[in-house]
């Protein structure tokens, strides 16, 4: 029986503890292998399918899929439904919300604002710098010198940013108002 997918957990679990790979024969006494080769090939495996990679120096570093996570299946909201454990797919949370990592920033949401947007205060969002934005986007701004996190809107007025919670205004500049960055993503830890 095939457990690479038990050794990639167990080098997964040691790499966010120390934020590198071990050597050959720490990964033999992390998974249990007594012998060189059989390391050798299962990091060879790893490899071939992506998971795992070698730097220039032969240091062993994460592959393009070493940080993919598995999507099991969609959970219902509303009621809820059968069980179904069935692998679907693989995705990697850093490839699926940053497009462009040299144009990408985190930044922290404080305030209530956006709420109605789903935004709540501590939630990171992911912001594409220079992105081309349109009315209704969720876009960071620069307005009259001051960040915020709005909805680009538009009228016979011109452009300004709408909160996504009634409890506060519209903002309209007074000065200036510059996109910083789309929003194309969020997430939160509970």
């Amino acid at each position: 029986m095939n457990k690479d997918s038990i050794y990639l957990g167990q080098l997964r679990d040691y790499f966010a503890q120390h934020r590198i790979l071990p050597s050959f024969a720490a990964i033999g006494a992390l998974v249990g292998m007594k012998s060189k080769s059989a390391v050798s090939a299962m990091v060879n495996r790893l490899k071939d399918e992506g998971f795992l990679d070698f730097t220039p120096e032969r240091r062993l570093q994460p592959g393009r899929r070493f940080f993919e996570r598995e999507v099991l299946d969609s959970v219902r909201a509303g009621g809820p439904q059968p069980a179904n454990d069935t692998h679907a797919h693989a995705m990697s949370i850093d490839e699926y919300l940053i497009e462009n990592p040299s144009r990408s920033v985190l930044l922290s949401i404080k305030g209530d604002s956006m709420i109605d947007a789903g935004l709540m205060p501590g939630d990171t969002i992911v912001v594409k710098k220079g992105a081309p934005a349109s009315p209704g986007d969720i876009v960071v701004a620069i307005v009259d010198n001051e960040f915020t996190v709005k909805y680009l809107a538009h009228d016979n007025r011109g452009f300004f940013l709408k909160p996504g919670n009634k409890a506060y205004s519209p903002i309209r500049p007074q000065d200036h108002l510059e996109i910083f960055g789309l929003v194309v993503g969020s997430f939160r830890k509970y």
